[in-house]
């Protein structure tokens, strides 16, 4: 309601003219307790409305399991997000733990799609860096005499020359059969027969009465 009583009542005072060309008065209620408050209350909120912004873009992150064997080829694969999107992502050969793949214009209101690699693990190889590692099984006389062996890659397989009078915790570097760009690394590890039969417990006993060999001495 008005408060300033001249102003009430130029407003309670205004007038239409009837049916018999008599005047009746017209009674204007704007709600508020002054005019500034009836046109603030209109007027203020549009132009609030106009003066609102549009969101920003915003990057959103999400992750990327692969495989070793996915990182090294690369390709392209099909993966879809926990909000039902679904994308065909070229994955760059040689990709590392960690690393981003970015789509451009896939975030939240214009902004990017970042997708961070995670590598799963493998039954067979340990990733450090570019580097892989792996473990090389031998037999007792496989170490002590020396021996020529296969070994799996994440690629195929290659050939390994293990030197005679390799003990468990020796490495073996093969060049270039890590991820690209590193090596692959063959560490020793020396297994016995978890049961002899009888001829080799004969050799075994043989061996321990003929070698004077003391591994907790080194000689």
């Amino acid at each position: 309601m008005l408060r300033d009583p001249e102003r009430r009542a130029q407003y309670d005072g205004l007038a239409t003219a009837s049916p018999d060309g008599g005047f009746q008065d017209v009674h204007v209620d704007f709600g508020g307790d002054d005019l500034g408050d009836f046109f603030e209350s209109v007027f203020g909120r549009r132009r609030a409305g106009f003066e609102q912004r549009a969101p920003r873009p915003a990057d959103h992150e999400a992750t990327l399991e692969l495989t070793l064997e996915e990182a090294v080829r690369g390709g392209r694969r099909r993966i879809t997000l926990a909000d039902g999107r679904s994308y065909e992502v070229s994955i760059p050969a040689g990709v590392r733990d960690g690393q981003r793949i970015r789509l451009a214009g896939e975030g939240d209101h214009g902004g990017d799609l970042l997708l961070r690699v995670r590598l799963r693990p493998h039954p067979r190889f340990r990733v450090e860096g570019r580097d892989l590692r792996t473990d090389l099984p031998l037999a007792p006389w496989e170490a002590a005499l020396g021996a020529e062996l296969e070994l799996p890659t994440l690629t195929g397989r290659t050939r390994v020359v293990v030197p005679p009078g390799s003990s468990t915790g020796r490495t073996l570097r093969l060049r270039g059969e890590g991820l690209p760009g590193g090596d692959l690394y063959a560490d020793v590890k020396i297994m016995v027969p978890p049961k002899l039969k009888r001829a080799e417990r004969e050799l075994f006993e043989r061996l321990a009465q003929t070698s004077d060999f003391d591994p907790r001495r080194g000689r």
